[in-house]
């Protein structure tokens, strides 16, 4: 009666160790004080975690690896200070930076910012940005605040964290003012909606990226409001007209050779879930990217 039931796991992501290094770092990132439309998100990481359990009982189905096997650890959730965003985004910055490889849970869609200056100064440049998403957050500022979720990849583009004539916003649907949309394109980013995604299919979308990114070392960042919300409910930001989760999958699948060096999934808010659809969704996006990296 000792025994942990069978039916459990190790309240980790996919059950791997809790530790501080590994090839591969999970880490939680429970931040939502830059979001600008529900709240929630910081519950992301907790949620992710328990849905990942969903996939601890076999191999990949097509790559015929389990990735709970690769040399991966759970940090457990990185510190922030409360209801204090800059130093957050430092805090964050800063646990992030000793990270070999870091699969990041969030939270609101600004933790990318400080995750993107941790690894653009490891790597000493910029890199590719491979970014799923309903909006194109490249807004300068979120209802006159200059940090935020909407404003991620504004600041990732001026401190020159990513190159942005290889940088491909895929699924973007959301209204959008048209300086904005004007900005983003005159930067060099290649913006595929989320009409065109379900036109083109997943294997033209994913040699679109491939073409975009063109073998740099890249990064991902997820936010799960690219799907549509019939698949992810569970997000403070939803818009309709989305990626189904198969589709997302399908490209996913189809990114081999791309030099990815870290990712994140973010923007799940549980309180908003239905049946943790949204949860699984988001777990599977990071489960899907260790069995795609994992080769390499």
């Amino acid at each position: 009666m000792s025994l942990v039931p069978t039916f459990a796991t190790v309240p980790s992501f996919l059950g791997v160790p809790w530790g501080a290094r590994g090839d591969f770092t999970v880490a939680g990132i429970p931040l939502d004080i830059g979001t600008t439309n529900r709240a929630g998100a910081r519950s992301g990481p907790q949620a992710i975690r328990q849905a990942s359990r969903m996939l601890v009982d076999g191999a990949h189905p097509t790559r015929w690896m389990d990735p709970a096997t690769l040399s991966l650890v759970d940090a457990g959730d990185f510190r922030i200070a409360l209801g204090d965003l800059p130093t957050s985004l430092r805090l964050i910055e800063e646990q992030a930076a000793p990270l070999p490889h870091l699969l990041a849970l969030g939270g609101e869609h600004g933790v990318t910012l400080p995750l993107l200056r941790a690894l653009s100064k490891r790597l000493s440049g910029p890199l590719a940005l491979v970014h799923f998403d309903a909006h194109v957050d490249t807004w300068p500022d979120n209802f006159g605040q200059p940090l935020g979720h909407g404003s991620v990849f504004f600041h990732a583009i001026r401190e020159g964290l990513v190159d942005p004539r290889r940088m491909i916003q895929v699924g973007i649907r959301s209204p959008v003012q048209r300086e904005i949309w004007d900005w983003t394109l005159d930067q060099g980013v290649t913006v595929l909606s989320g009409q065109e995604v379900q036109e083109l299919g997943p294997a033209a979308v994913a040699e679109r990226i491939r073409a975009t990114v063109e073998g740099a070392p890249a990064y991902l960042s997820f936010d799960i409001d690219a799907l549509d919300p019939a698949f992810a409910p569970g997000t403070g930001t939803p818009e309709i007209g989305g990626l189904a989760s198969w589709q997302a999958q399908a490209i996913l699948r189809r990114l081999d050779g791309t030099d990815f060096r870290g990712m994140d999934i973010v923007e799940v808010a549980p309180a908003f879930d239905t049946a943790e659809i949204t949860a699984l969704a988001a777990a599977t996006v990071a489960w899907e990217y260790l069995a795609l990296v994992a080769p390499r």
